[in-house]
């Protein structure tokens, strides 16, 4: 009963400060998230002292390497932290913009605004960054904002929650805009999600069992943030030096992450000369790779595929590679097992291009590009509330406009119907 009473009051302190915060101007607003920026470099020691006992805990408790990383920060990561949120500010403001207006033949004069949700619930586990990330977004766009993050770092994000509460505070945003929830007990999630008096919408950032939980449990709407299932398809017209260079880095730069590669596609044509020199490359940084039949015949040292590994997001140093007949062929296996995040191709063939990004039912569908580059602050959104892979109200990842929504507004001098 406790936690559920706590839980509320942060929730109704929100939405009550949600109001406040629809009237300040933006000019406000963005001083204010300066001021958060520089606070967190500021007392970057600080937060780093946390975090670095909670990540030795973390490591006592034997979990894989490759987890840890989402879990660690350092100057560079607070840094860029900061320079999201001052990116953020050079943004547009979503709010009160005007898409659309018309004068009825009666006289009235009608126009739709892009306006605050309210109160938006996110709810995420591992990187501290997605706390600033959070704040700063909900912050710019009018909202205030309830997070809830994962155990393992609660006491790294209450420290960057605590900083940016009180940089808010002193330049004219009320502190309850932004609520930290840190009770760990997991029934915590059920309550957030129940509250659809106070909480708008509710963002989860996670695996695939958080997002489960949230949807199946929530009465408050949800926007669905899908794990990262992404595939790169070599084409047999391939630029192959490009292609292996694409391949290393959507395996290797950061495998933690939802943009990395999961599943490598190459065409059978090309198969018996690529295959070696892509498998040479990822065994040499430290990847494990798991073919098919097709790919074992030519690469013998790889580790047979099973059915399972098409659908399973790694989130590691493992790759699983098929070889496939043709574009179609690819297409077919990708909106099969794709979880509709990023998939890339890598060819010269401007119609197999154009028809991948026309068929491939994905957020992101790239050409000769990796698809690392899925993310906010690579869009020039300053930063992200999420990369959205449904498709209602937002779609890939998702800035400013996705934390508003609409209302019309209506003025009129005494008509009657």
């Amino acid at each position: 009963m406790f936690m559920k009473d706590h839980v509320i009051k942060q929730a109704r302190r929100a939405k009550e400060a949600s109001r406040v915060l629809a009237l300040i101007p933006v000019e406000i607003r963005n001083k204010a998230l300066l001021a958060m920026a520089d606070a967190l470099e500021a007392q970057q020691d600080e937060i780093l002292e946390v975090n670095a006992k909670e990540v030795e805990a973390v490591k006592e408790k034997g979990k894989r390497l490759n987890m840890l990383d989402r879990l660690i920060l350092t100057p560079k990561r607070i840094k860029d932290m900061a320079d999201g949120i001052r990116q953020v500010v050079n943004l547009d403001d979503p709010t009160s913009k005007i898409d659309f207006e018309v004068t009825r033949p009666n006289g009235l004069k009608i126009r739709r605004v892009r306006v605050p949700f309210g109160v938006v619930g996110i709810i995420y586990e591992s990187r501290p960054n997605v706390t600033a990330d959070a704040i700063s977004l909900c912050i710019k766009s009018g909202n205030s904002c309830i997070l809830r993050g994962g155990s393992d770092v609660v006491r790294t994000n209450k420290k960057i929650v605590d900083i940016m509460k009180a940089a808010a505070a002193e330049n004219g945003i009320p502190s309850t805009a932004i609520e930290f929830v840190g009770i760990l007990d997991r029934d915590v999630i059920v309550v957030m999600c129940r509250l659809r008096k106070f909480i708008d919408v509710i963002i989860p950032r996670g695996g695939a069992g958080l997002i489960s939980r949230v949807i199946e449990h929530s009465t408050v709407p949800v926007i669905e943030t899908g794990t990262g299932i992404c595939h790169t398809y070599v084409d047999k017209s391939a630029n192959q030096d490009m292609a292996l260079k694409v391949c290393i880095n959507a395996k290797t730069s950061r495998p933690s992450v939802c943009n990395a590669m999961e599943t490598l596609l190459i065409n059978k044509d090309i198969a018996e000369e690529f295959l070696p020199k892509v498998a040479k490359a990822m065994i040499d940084a430290g990847v494990e790779l798991r073919g098919d039949e097709a790919c074992l015949k030519i690469c013998p040292e790889m580790k047979a595929a099973e059915e399972i590994d098409w659908e399973t997001e790694y989130n590691d140093l493992i790759l699983s590679v098929k070889i496939v007949d043709d574009v179609d062929a690819a297409i077919e296996h990708i909106n099969q097992y794709s979880s509709a995040h990023s998939d890339a191709i890598i060819t010269e063939d401007k119609d197999n291009a154009v028809k991948f990004q026309s068929v491939v039912d994905s957020a992101n569908v790239y050409v000769n590009a990796s698809t690392r580059f899925t993310d906010g602050f690579e869009y020039g959104f300053g930063a992200e509330i999420g990369i959205s892979t449904q498709k209602l109200h937002a779609r890939g990842p998702m800035g400013l406009e996705a934390l508003t929504t609409m209302k019309y507004l209506i003025d009129g001098e005494g008509q009657i119907r």
